[in-house]
């Protein structure tokens, strides 16, 4: 018994030692985030999960069966011009990358992917769709579509399109097998992708071409970046940091006071931009501010994070001071972002709420933050109570497109599908 137990040993050893110790050529990901979770580099709370009602699943149901109807034969969708705001039928618009990936990452979440899946075929398409889309494109570019005066360019950005796909195509990742050549298509894509939106980012780190709330696309840029980068993608580390510092300087945690100028004046789309990028920092933060009270012999479960505390830990200087600065940021933000008079943004709903909503749900897992599940309980009541009777959901004001709209709420509704993901995009 001894023995058989002593060759397993050595066998996991050999194995171990392979998959870590092997040279990798260059951009190259690693496993996905389940293989993380079994080698214990991601230690997620079974408790951290917080699984919809029933309400929510049939509202999540009827999303769908909406957005499979409004698909185009290209296998994209569209949200429209913004100058025809007020035309809801998603068969009279074009289609478009932009919602096109939102619809695509909508999809995925809830459970479809290229293999499998009640919605596998729309999902097939519209990936190839998106594939074609940045295959096509200049190198080194911007944009991967000829479209112009969409909705969402419009308000968002021109560069809006590249960046939700590039979101999208670094998430299907997680979905595909390392080897097959489906994943090596993606990949080259993602990367091709990840240097176009670089090129868009100025000095200060926002996103070029902003459109009415800038403020979300370079915010949606950050993210993709980030998660691009967690999946082995190749990204500069100095315009990530300008990206994110941007982010936050948009938000000073000692007076409260918000930079809302590249956000249309509207206080909830800078503060959920904030928050989204300190969120990694900030369980960074916290993770080492525990780490040194507990070497200190202190058990409190209230974990005090400032400078002493990061310094103790052996952070650096300038590190411990911007760490201390991000979870600062993010733990006020959050608050701010969450307020009923800045969640009410422009004062009815539109996909910018909407965006912003998503935003301060996935910062708030990605920073391993338990109270998520309240913002969760609170946001989903409030999407049951504005669902269209036809499943659909669409905004009051800018961004008005039903499928756009639709496609970001179902993210909000089905976020604990990806909470494994979220956790692992958090950690170093």
């Amino acid at each position: 018994m001894k023995t058989k137990t002593l060759f397993a040993g050595i066998v996991l050893l050999a194995i171990a030692s392979f998959l870590f110790l092997k040279p990798q050529p260059a951009k190259v990901a690693p496993d996905h985030c389940v293989f993380n979770n079994l080698f214990g580099i991601v230690d997620l709370d079974p408790e951290f999960k917080h699984a919809p009602t029933e309400a929510i699943e049939s509202a999540i149901r009827d999303g769908l069966d909406w957005l499979e109807k409004a698909q185009h034969p290209d296998g994209g969708w569209g949200a429209g011009f913004n100058a025809y705001q007020k035309e809801m039928d998603p068969h009279k618009v074009p289609a478009d990358p932009a919602t096109t990936a939102m619809v695509s990452m909508a999809l995925l979440r809830t459970g479809s992917t290229l293999e499998e899946g009640p919605h596998q075929k729309q999902l097939k398409k519209a990936t190839e769709y998106l594939l074609n889309a940045v295959e096509d494109a200049i190198p080194n570019g911007a944009k991967i579509t000829d479209l112009t005066g969409t909705q969402i360019q419009s308000k968002l950005g021109q560069n809006i399109d590249l960046v939700l796909t590039t979101q999208y195509l670094t998430n299907l990742l997680d979905e595909l097998d390392n080897n097959s050549s489906m994943y090596k298509r993606v990949f080259n894509s993602v990367n091709k992708s990840v240097d176009m939106v670089q090129t868009s980012q100025d000095d200060s780190g926002r996103t070029k071409g902003a459109g009415w709330a800038g403020v979300l696309q370079s915010s949606f840029a950050t993210s993709a970046l980030e998660a691009a980068q967690a999946r082995g993608a190749y990204v500069d580390g100095v315009k990530l940091t300008a990206a994110k510092s941007y982010q936050k300087s948009n938000y000073d945690p000692v007076t409260e006071s918000v930079e809302v100028k590249d956000g249309a004046g509207i206080m909830l789309y800078s503060v959920s931009s904030s928050v989204r990028s300190s969120a990694k920092e900030a369980r960074r933060a916290k993770k080492l501010a525990k780490k040194a009270q507990e070497a200190a012999g202190v058990l409190d479960e209230v974990v005090v994070v400032n400078y002493e505390n990061l310094r103790k830990a052996g952070v650096e200087e300038e590190d411990a001071i911007q760490l201390e600065t991000a979870y600062k940021v993010y733990e006020s933000a959050k608050v701010k972002a969450q307020e009923k008079r800045v969640v009410s943004g422009f004062g009815n709903n539109g996909g910018e709420e909407f965006l912003s909503f998503l935003q301060t749900g996935e910062s708030m897992v990605i920073a391993n933050d338990n109270t998520w599940k309240n913002w969760y309980d609170s946001m989903s009541a409030n999407l049951l109570n504005i669902q269209n009777n036809d499943g659909s959901w669409n905004g009051h004001h800018c961004i008005t497109s039903p499928v756009f709209c639709t496609a970001t709420c179902l993210l909000i509704l089905s976020i604990n599908n990806d909470i494994d993901q979220l956790v692992a995009q958090g950690e170093e």
